[in-house]
């Protein structure tokens, strides 16, 4: 009797000594939490504490009617991964790109006729207009607590609603039997070296390269570094054009030598596609890389957890391999493993955040300004 009794105190004490570690060992991240939840909602916005309360309240709405600044060449493959994961949810998703498109949206929200979108693309001209039309949900907050896997890098931490799912570089491009990579620029200050005076290299008169240079005064840009350098463009007399597709399309086809600065999607894409080998491409360090598709659920949406849930997805390892495949090579830089973050690993960048994302615009504009209001090039 007394092995038995023995054996039993043991056999509860230890009982209670794990119930007493495992709900002390428990509790600390309940507490943060219910915390984060409380400092949300305390701000206005919804935190939710489960996934599983997410994708609940998403099988009730059942649909998602999307807009995005994700090309529809990813809409079949973003779809069908999503819906494999949620097969109950029906998606619609259709692109909405170029600032015309955007004003005209966000001249929608403001008179509020937009009823029938859960989420859109916010604009690069018009971010600061998005906000205000956000649904409040903390995403950043629930991303930092695990609830959503999404990488906080991902999301905008003043609002803490949009969500980046790209990251947009800029690269010279050339055709090599017109110049040879030895004579490509090695530096952006390069282009302004007399040898490359009069006619010799495009320039975008929409120069989105404009909306990072600026953000970077620790590595030898800012704003007058831009600025200069934007003027020293304009002396140089280089042939304005408009357009990645169509200055790449020139380019690749001999009419042309070198361009400034492209989007390196658009050269990555136009590469693949040139069986000569003749387009290429030049990294130039400090790397001016700006945040891309910059996406949220509308407060008006009809479907807001099902649009989540679509956010999430798009942030998602699997999300942006579909992106960087099919986009390509654009997933954001703060993904492990996507194309950029390989890339730029170890390179200088010129990064333009969440923190100055909102200069963007006036940036560019004063970019144009400074090379004198140029005009696209219509003799050919």
């Amino acid at each position: 009797m007394k092995i038995d009794f023995l054996g039993k105190t043991i056999f509860f004490g230890f009982l209670a000594y794990w119930v007493l570690l495992t709900n002390g060992l428990s509790a600390q991240p309940i507490s943060a939490l219910l915390k984060a939840k409380q400092e949300a909602e305390a701000k206005g916005y919804i935190f939710e504490t489960s996934h599983a309360e997410i994708v609940a309240k998403a099988r009730k709405e059942g649909r998602i009617k999307g807009l995005t600044g994700l090309e529809p060449d990813v809409f079949p493959y973003m779809i069908k991964s999503f819906q494999e994961k949620y097969p109950f949810i029906r998606v619609e998703l259709q692109e909405i790109s170029g600032p015309d498109a955007a004003q005209r949206f966000t001249m929608e929200l403001k008179a509020g006729t937009v009823r029938e979108w859960d989420t859109t693309g916010a604009s690069t001209d018009f971010y600061d207009e998005y906000p205000p039309f956000a649904k409040k949900f903390d995403i950043l907050g629930m991303a930092e607590q695990g609830v959503l896997k999404i990488s906080p890098k991902l999301v905008d931490p003043k609002h803490r609603n949009i969500v980046s799912l790209t990251t947009g570089i800029s690269a010279p491009v050339y055709n090599k039997n017109l110049i040879s990579a030895d004579n490509v620029p090695d530096r952006w200050e390069d282009f302004l070296k007399p040898e490359f005076k009069g006619r010799k290299f495009l320039v975008d008169i929409r120069p989105h390269i404009f909306a990072a240079f600026p953000a970077c005064p620790e590595v030898g840009m800012g704003l007058e570094w831009a600025m200069r350098l934007a003027q020293g463009l304009r002396d140089q007399d280089p042939i304005w054009i408009r357009g990645n597709t169509r200055a790449i399309s020139a380019i690749t086809a001999g009419e042309y030598p070198l361009h400034f600065g492209v989007h390196y999607q658009s050269a990555t894409r136009a590469m693949r596609k040139d069986r000569t080998g003749a387009l290429q491409l030049k990294i130039i360090e400090p790397v001016p890389v700006r945040m891309g598709n910059l996406d949220l659920v509308l407060h008006s949406a009809p479907n807001p957890y099902a649009a989540l849930l679509l956010l999430e997805h798009y942030a998602s390892p699997m999300g942006q391999e579909i992106i960087d495949k099919h986009y390509p090579a654009i997933a954001s830089v703060h993904t492990p493993g996507s194309h950029l973050s390989k890339l730029l690993q170890g390179k200088k960048l010129c990064v333009n955040g969440f923190d100055k994302f909102h200069n963007s615009d006036g940036w560019m504009a004063k970019a144009v300004e400074a090379m004198g209001f140029p005009k696209a090039d219509r003799s050919r």
